[in-house]
Formats: C-alpha cells, structure tokens, sequence
C-alpha cells in the first residue's frame, strides 16, 4: 500500500516553461482580441444586438432570426469572452502543474482569470444602462486592466525567480513611472473622448455631453507629452548605458507616433468606423508598450544556490 502511495505522489504532469509562455502570450492576445471585438461591436451600432444581460432577450440566451445582424455580432461578441475565459483557465493549470511551482505566478494567472467574469459584469451594465457613455468607457478600461495583469503574468515568467534588480538609476525609475501614468491618463481621457463622439454603439444611446472638439484637442495634449516624455527615456537610457531600457522606449515612441497618425486621420475624416477600430488596437499596443519599458528598468536575477551542509563543513578550517 505505502509503495502505491509513493508512486501515486510521484505520478505528476509536469508542464514546460515554454508552453507556460506560450499560454501566457495566448492569454495577452485573446485579451486584445476581445477590446478589437468588442469594438466592433460599438462601430457597427450592435451595443444592444442583445437588449438585456445575461440573457440575449427576457427569453433567450442566444440570439433569435428577428435580432438580425446585430444580434448576431453582439451574442458573437460575448461568446468569445467564454474563449478568454478558457485560455485564462488553461494558464492557472498549467501554473499549477509547472515544476518547480513557482508560487509568485498563482496570484497573477488569478487576477486574469477573475478579470475576465468581472470585466464582462461591467459589459453587461453598459447594456443594461443603455451603453451608458460613462460606464461603456469603464469596460474598455477594465479590459486594459486584466491585459496588464496578462502581460505581467507573461514577463513574470520569462524572467527567473529571483529578486528584482534596478539597472537604471532611481530618477530614470521615476521618469518611467511618470511616464506610465500620463500613458494611463492618455487611454482615459480616449475614454471621453470616445464617450462624446457619434460611435454611441446604439442610435438611441445617450453621450457624455462633453464637447467633442474640447475634450479631443485635451487628449491631443495628453498624448504630446507623452511622446516628450517617451522621448526622453530614450535619449536618458542610452546615457546611462541601459541599452535594454532604450530599446524598449523607442518601441514605444514608435508605437505612440502610429497610434497619433490614426488618431488625427481618424478625427479628420469624420471617424471612419474602421480608423476608429484600428485606433482601438493601438490603444492596447501602447499599454503594452508602456508597460515594456516600465519592466526594462529592472532585472531579475537567479539566486545562487546555497552550498551544500558537507561541503561548508570541509571549507571551515580546523585549527591544528
């Protein structure tokens, strides 16, 4: 009996690390796949595809022939949030079972499988509240946080076990960190701004009351200090020599000037659904850009193992 036990306990489905990546890296696309979808949902006036939440209609989960199309690309919309739901689920398994179990992950593939359920709560209040302007701008954020989270999950493990190291001097970290924070102020205010325009998601949905011209030239604003900012990083990390740090800047300078080229185009040509879709995407590439470099301004790095009792015992001398 003991000898079945033991290899019962020793009987394990051990994942690889690279796997783990590749789930991870699966969870940060399906996760911007789902703000691209979600979207199209709002540019193709089929916020109310499904007029109540959970169900499609008072009787149905699913959507009927006479919802028609929009019922069609709202009901598609939300069965893809299952398909998040499930690539998250696989990525805390596969936590689980990775040897050796690194307990710091646990937390993290958590918080993105639990975001998902909670980030579609928020999206069926905005169908509940008749995609109020305020709270459809709140699910678009709450899908920003659990990419976060995904990415951080990603980074987490790529990066070894140990302690975290700064290889930047602490004010570039607070530069970085400035910079982080003006980027997440960016995607609010693109909130508003969305919030006060003409892609209501629904004919009869409500807008912010905001005035479009005001709060656009305010996000403009928002976004050319960010790009000062990122700039600076760039020139800041090559001077100190962190070549990483200024690798990962310039990424984001690149991504910031492509996301403001379809910004202006988009607000130039009257919003064009498919520029506004586009824009969308690169909302999410600047997050994850944003948050590649706050991760360059630290290493971590493999603690050395400990030596063995016997051998600290044969390095002691011993006093004649």
């Amino acid at each position: 009996m003991r000898r079945i036990c033991a290899v019962k306990r020793s009987v394990r489905f051990p994942v690889s690390a690279a796997l783990l990546r590749r789930l991870a890296l699966a969870s940060i696309i399906a996760n911007v796949g789902i703000v691209v979808t979600g979207g199209a949902v709002r540019l193709t006036a089929s916020g109310l595809g499904c007029p109540t939440w959970p169900r499609c209609t008072d009787d149905s989960y699913v959507t009927t022939s006479e919802m028609g199309v929009h019922g069609v690309i709202e009901f598609g919309n939300r069965l893809l949030t299952f398909a998040v739901g499930v690539i998250a689920l696989a990525v805390l398994v596969a936590v689980l079972l990775h040897r050796p179990r690194r307990r710091e992950l646990i937390p993290l593939a958590v918080a993105v499988l639990f975001g998902i359920p909670a980030q579609a709560v928020v999206g069926g209040i905005t169908v509940l509240t008749n995609l109020n302007p305020w709270v459809v701008g709140l699910h678009f954020l709450a899908s920003m946080l659990v990419i976060a989270a995904a990415y951080a999950l990603w980074r987490r493990i790529k990066d070894p076990a140990g302690p975290a190291v700064a290889v930047v001097p602490a004010p570039l970290r607070t530069l970085t960190g400035l910079t982080t924070v003006v980027s997440a102020a960016v995607l609010v205010i693109g909130t508003w701004v969305t919030g006060s325009g003409p892609h209501a998601g629904d004919q009869g949905a409500a807008r912010n009351g905001l005035d479009p011209e005001t709060i656009s030239q305010v996000h403009a604003d928002s976004v050319f200090l960010l790009i000062g900012l990122s700039v600076a990083l760039v020139f800041a990390f090559r001077a100190v020599g962190a070549q990483r740090a200024a690798r990962a800047a310039l990424v984001l300078v690149a991504v910031e000037l492509g996301q403001g080229l379809i910004g202006f185009v988009q607000y130039f040509t009257n919003l064009p659904a498919l520029l506004v879709g586009a824009h969308m995407l690169g909302s999410c590439l600047v997050l994850l850009a944003t948050l590649s470099v706050q991760w360059s301004t630290r290493e971590r790095r493999l603690l050395a193992p400990s030596p063995a009792p016997d051998a600290v015992d044969r390095a002691v001398p011993v006093a004649a």
